[in-house]
């Protein structure tokens, strides 16, 4: 983004990133209007250091996003249930109905697990990246991780089958 004023790139990066930035923060939070205060959040924390991160602005983002939405939970320590059927679901399953289970388990996963869950497997990234995402040991990214996929496998069994049935 060289040859841009600092206004422009930052506003170059947001359009070009919001709506990546957005499904991230969905599948983080649980909700559109969680996620859409996530983004915004991280968004004007990146504007206050923009000068800095400039050529590099979506990892900042991105771990901001991360730290907040722990944060975010740990200031509120109330349990909110979504609506039923309010909120999309996440779009990388076969099925509407497996969406809306795993919607509805990722919900009932605590923030930190529900984090490490987005890092590994939506956004792809190592163990090690995600520990360096979240500002965590490796150790805790893997007994995470670990306790995250248990509890899946508790909360949507159903789910756990039909992935199996589709792998044989």
């Amino acid at each position: 983004m060289s040859g841009m004023s600092g206004e422009e790139s930052y506003h170059a990066f947001v359009s070009a990133r919001y709506a990546a930035l957005r499904r991230t923060a969905y599948v983080l939070t649980g909700n559109h209007h969680d996620a859409e205060d996530l983004v915004q959040t991280a968004l004007m924390k990146a504007a206050g250091v923009w000068g800095r991160i400039s050529e590099r602005p979506e990892p900042y983002v991105r771990k901001v996003m991360y730290h907040e939405n722990i944060s975010r939970w740990r200031r509120r320590r109330v349990t909110e249930e979504p609506l039923e059927g309010h909120d999309s679901a996440v779009e990388h399953t076969d099925s509407a109905e497996d969406r809306l289970l795993l919607a509805g388990a990722l919900a009932r996963l605590t923030p930190k697990q529900r984090t490490v869950l987005v890092l590994r497997y939506y956004e792809d990234l190592t163990e090690q990246q995600a520990a360096s995402a979240m500002g965590v040991r490796l150790g805790t990214v893997k007994s995470q991780t670990r306790h995250a996929l248990m509890r899946l496998r508790q909360l949507a069994p159903e789910l756990v089958d039909r992935m199996e049935r589709v792998e044989v």
